[in-house]
């Protein structure tokens, strides 16, 4: 099978990178690994995945749908593993199947900030050579105008939202699902941009076995998912807070994940779709002490997650004691998945490579 080394080109030499100490018993991963494949073993066929205003949709779905994309991807496209694919677009179901078909197709991932210009966007895709594009067709404005100023893209398929009626949903409607490709565990599978508030943006190389170490530490000890509840998080999954919260760690145990368009709907969504575990900015806690007066709805909530800040002290700013009870302190590289940070749990530290 042909591979595209573009990526594994540029990580640095041996001696540069980051000492893997994959050491504990629950990091002890097979060569080859697929980590999409893996976090969908994490439910039952028949078990809530994602759920939203328009829908909700089971494990077995999900991998349906996502084995789709792959093949759509692979046979139609001419993905072959080691491409780059960008994803634009909210939270939700298609954009979840969009990014686990990538990965089953062995390609890499490059979600972008829905909210990112032109320019921004044009050159994440000259750094990364992106040649495959997944867009939301509510945000192909400002992604066309910044193909017109690279020269990679070579194939674009746009999908509405979780409406289902758009060309990825139509174009794959008929397909079968492709089994997800043997990836090698140190394989690239996603790059993840710095803002680039500091500069040029930065872009940060995980393997496959990157997105499962999260789950297998962090997630498992700290945050305890399990069958049953359900995720829910404010911040894109481009920024790779959100991606951890959903939708990796809710599918590594079975869990399920709620999203959201808008941070504006963040309160209701809790109400309405049960939501267990939430993870957002820490200004949105300023604000939830007085809701949780109102609604005990929102008192079932059994962890919270902020980045950037600590929650503490906003818990003792406006009295919350619940929140205090129930906290989980982080800033956004707790996920481990930015900037060569890594990972801590016991003795293991895994980190990435920048590009």
């Amino acid at each position: 099978m042909s591979y595209d080394s573009f990526v594994r080109a540029r990580l640095p030499a041996p001696e540069l990178l980051p000492e893997f100490h994959f050491d504990l018993p629950e990091l002890q991963y097979p060569e080859r690994l697929n980590a999409a494949a893996e976090l969908l073993k994490g439910g039952a066929p028949d078990a809530l995945a994602v759920v939203n205003d328009h829908g909700r949709w089971t494990y077995a779905e999900l991998d349906d749908f996502s084995g789709r994309i792959a093949r759509l991807l692979s046979e139609e496209h001419g993905l072959i593993p080691g491409n780059r694919v960008l994803l634009r677009g909210p939270n939700g179901y298609t954009m979840f199947a969009a990014w686990l078909g990538v990965l089953k197709a062995g390609g890499v991932v490059v979600a972008t900030m829905p909210l990112l210009r032109p320019g921004e966007i044009a050159t994440v895709i000259d750094r990364a050579q992106i040649s495959h594009a997944i867009v939301d067709s509510r945000f192909i404005g400002d992604f066309r105008q910044a193909v017109e100023q690279t020269h990679s893209i070579k194939h674009v398929i746009k999908y509405d939202g979780d409406y289902g009626k758009g060309e990825l949903e139509t174009r794959t409607a008929a397909l079968q699902p492709l089994p997800a490709v043997g990836t090698g565990r140190d394989d690239p599978c996603i790059i993840a941009f710095t803002s680039g508030t500091t500069g040029v943006p930065k872009g940060c190389v995980q393997f496959h076995r990157d997105v499962l170490a999260p789950c297998d530490t962090f997630a498992r000890h700290l945050v305890g998912p399990k069958p049953g509840d359900v995720f829910l998080t404010s911040a894109p999954m481009a920024f790779t807070f959100g991606l951890g919260i959903t939708p990796m760690f809710p599918l590594r145990f079975g869990a399920a994940s709620a999203t959201i368009e808008s941070p504006a709907g963040l309160l209701d969504s809790i109400v309405k779709h049960g939501v267990t575990h939430l993870g957002t900015a820490p200004t949105a806690y300023t604000t939830e002490p007085r809701r949780c007066a109102q609604d005990p709805a929102l008192l079932h909530l059994r962890r919270r997650a902020s980045a950037g800040s600590d929650l503490a002290r906003v818990a003792r700013a406006h009295g919350d004691r619940h929140h205090r009870r129930h906290r989980l302190d982080r800033d956004d590289a707790h996920l481990r998945l930015r900037c060569g940070r890594g990972h801590q749990a016991g003795r293991n530290r895994q980190g990435g490579a920048r590009l």
